[in-house]
């Protein structure tokens, strides 16, 4: 498996990935509304702007994908995604490692989830990332705010290149 930046020749494939990835969610909350569902490929080639995507490669093939964004020294970290025949394989776990070591001089990184995505609330408290509120946005869905200090950014390993 390789880790590197995503560029936007890569946004198609991207969103069939999330599309694919967040039917789970979906059906989890019973919304088929979720943002990661409704974005159309201008809107997500439009985030490459002002975010930095990473991508997990396997055979040639985008098996996952993670963006985030620097605002006012906090990065905030969205959409980690990996499609549902390569999860528990370490992918995001992988991802997110990647992106904690792009932004070596962030003290602090942000991430929201839903509170039934038990399998996402278990991979970032192991990650070493905590609860810092809760959001409910709609009937169905109550998000979870989690947050990670970093004293220093230390690297997470050798496969991550950046392009």
């Amino acid at each position: 498996m390789m880790i590197t930046e995503a560029t936007i020749a890569d946004a198609e494939v991207i969103l069939d990935l999330q599309r694919v990835a967040y039917q789970s969610e979906a059906h989890l909350y019973d919304d088929f509304n979720l943002p990661p569902l409704t974005q159309t490929i201008a809107e997500l080639r439009a985030s490459f702007a002002d975010h930095t995507f990473l991508k997990a490669v396997i055979d040639e093939r985008i098996v996952g994908t993670v963006r985030a964004r620097v605002e006012k020294g906090t990065c905030h970290i969205g959409r980690l995604i990996v499609l549902p025949e390569y999860q528990r394989q370490g992918i995001g776990s992988a991802l997110m490692a990647g992106i904690e070591k792009l932004f070596p001089h962030v003290e602090r990184f942000e991430l929201f989830t839903g509170e039934k995505s038990t399998g996402n609330l278990r991979l970032y408290k192991r990650l070493g990332y905590t609860e810092t509120q809760r959001k409910a946005v709609s009937a169905n869905v109550v998000l979870v705010f989690m947050e990670k200090f970093m004293a220093f950014n230390k690297s997470h390993g050798e496969e991550f290149s950046r392009k």
